[in-house]
């Protein structure tokens, strides 16, 4: 699939008499490189002709390409899209064509650089780099904090300040009333705190923000109040029995719950595992990119890795990528994320018959069983790596064997 295609003569011509025309060839080269079946390349290229025809009319150049245009074309031009055939109008396919026409020109230098940044974008880049190197925190947890800081930002200064100040009392007050009302009370914690931090960020500057750390007051809410949802050992064996012959990618879906299971991973660490991190010889498991931003050794259960030495033999496509776990479609060397994790585990569940949808319950589910077994607290906190003892102390409420131990008999007995 080296050399550029012939395509019906009607998208050929939209090609042909465009601004893109230039740069198909080294498109097509792009997702040569990315390993795109033959026929996927084909159908992007009948999406990259209908986009053309669209801004051929609208006298756009192609330095001038953005993702407002990809957006103004799938939300304005396609619903009333009266284009001959043969286009192509399925939306997502055509968005996928075009985001990887972004990457392919900007790659060539084609597309205009826009320098002027917003004052708000400039101070939430400077906020994440301080949550990133002074606090630690991992990408995650920055992302939802640059989300609420810039609602807030947005709502304080507009788009149109030019310098970004420290907030007032009453704009506080404003954005935290707001939250109050449609959040409960776990999210609206993770806003206040997003304001404490983004104040101390300010103190740090030079900004006196002492006198406006009292406004800001977190809602009751009892980390240890609800009892951790955990899977019985029955329920376990059906999710792990659901992933039947047949199933797309069924090895290293597997293998990915079992890593959950087994080891009580998050979702995060799971994806980002990669084969220099599994010592066979010594049977352990080492996670780096991990929330406490720690290197920690795991022991390799049996079971676990001869799941992943399954994936790796039988199905893990031929890839330049260190990750154990890649994408089984074009591109195959960009990392998955894990949303994909979330979604196989949701998908077991439902092939199961279980009423979950949480990757989290298999953490829980790993605690219980540890202390149902006779494992100490600490215990439990090393395998979970949390960074307080104080975090574990929530599976304490399922360790029936220990509170059963220490109950009291009821006074006056059973009647």
């Amino acid at each position: 699939m080296g050399t550029l295609p012939s395509l019906h003569a009607v998208p050929a011509s939209w090609l042909r008499d465009s601004v893109l025309a230039p740069y198909i060839g080294g498109y097509w080269q792009h997702l040569v490189r990315r390993s795109y079946a033959d026929h996927t390349a084909r159908m992007y290229l009948y999406c990259i002709a209908h986009f053309a025809r669209w801004i051929r009319r609208r006298r756009i150049a192609a330095c001038d390409l953005t993702d407002d245009a990809v957006r103004r074309f799938i939300a304005e031009h396609l619903p009333r899209c009266t284009c001959p055939p043969p286009v192509r109008r399925h939306a997502r396919t055509i968005r996928a064509a075009l985001r990887h026409l972004l990457i392919a020109l900007d790659e060539a230098g084609v597309l205009r650089k826009d320098k002027i940044v917003s004052a708000i974008d400039d101070e939430l880049r400077r906020f994440d780099e301080y949550m990133n190197r002074a606090r630690g925190l991992a990408r995650s947890t920055r992302m939802q904090r640059l989300n609420i800081l810039r609602a807030f930002l947005q709502q304080s200064h507009g788009a149109g300040s030019r310098v970004p100040i420290c907030p007032t009392q009453d704009e506080l007050r404003r954005f935290i009333d707001r939250q109050l009302r449609r959040l409960c009370p776990a999210s609206a914690k993770v806003v206040a705190g997003t304001l404490r931090a983004y104040l101390r960020y300010r103190a740090t500057l030079g900004d006196s923000v002492v006198h406006l750390l009292p406004i800001i007051t977190s809602p009751a809410n009892r980390r240890l109040a609800a009892l951790p949802q955990t899977l019985s050992q029955q329920e376990v064996l059906q999710l792990l029995d659901a992933f039947p012959q047949g199933l797309p990618s069924r090895h290293r879906a597997y293998a990915m719950v079992r890593c959950l299971v087994d080891l009580g991973l998050r979702a995060g660490e799971v994806v980002t595992i990669d084969l220099d991190d599994i010592d066979w010889e010594a049977g352990t498991l080492r996670i780096v990119k991990n929330k406490s931003r720690r290197v920690d050794v795991l022991p390799l259960p049996q079971t676990t890795g001869k799941a992943i030495a399954t994936y790796l033999r039988a199905e893990r496509p031929p890839t330049a990528s260190r990750r154990v776990f890649v994408r089984h479609v074009a591109p195959v060397d960009a990392p998955i994320g894990p949303e994909v994790l979330r979604k196989i585990v949701r998908e077991a569940y439902r092939r199961s018959g279980l009423p979950h949808t949480r990757v989290h319950i298999l953490r829980h589910t790993l605690a219980s069983r540890m202390l149902a077994s006779g494992s100490a607290l600490k215990e439990v906190a090393d395998v979970l790596r949390h960074r307080e003892l104080d975090t574990s102390m929530i599976y304490t409420k399922v360790d029936m064997v220990r509170l059963s131990a220490v109950a009291m008999p009821w006074p006056g007995g059973v009647t």
